[in-house]
């Protein structure tokens, strides 16, 4: 499964961002003493994508991804609008998908997508 494209080709519209993710564990010892380690070796990306002006197949497009890898249970691959990077497992951060229309052609939404590592 993959994001779907939007009609111009593109994976995202101005307004979206792109956020690393670090994680790192910490062991702290009876002394006060800890001792750090990374939980992954490089960063995991997080996009917020803002979608506006959308037409009524570009959002169903999304809602039917949505639908079909289960919201937040389930991956696909995403293309990262700013360097053209395809990550291969990622999922939604939302339990939820809010898309909306506020005339012809004018469908919204906001999606939060994660890199998960397999």
């Amino acid at each position: 499964m993959n994001f779907p494209l939007l009609k111009t080709g593109a994976v995202a519209q101005y307004g979206s961002d792109r956020t690393p993710a670090f994680s790192t564990q910490v062991f702290r010892f009876v002394d006060g003493s800890e001792q750090r380690f990374p939980s992954f070796g490089t960063a995991l990306h997080r996009w917020v994508i803002r979608l506006e002006l959308l037409d009524e197949s570009e959002l169903t497009a999304i809602a039917d991804l949505f639908v079909t890898v289960g919201g937040r249970a389930g991956t696909f691959s995403f293309t990262d609008p700013f360097d053209g990077t395809v990550y291969a497992s990622c999922r939604f951060d939302e339990d939820e998908l809010a898309p909306g229309f506020g005339d012809v052609a004018r469908g919204e939404s906001v999606v939060t997508i994660s890199e998960i590592r397999a």
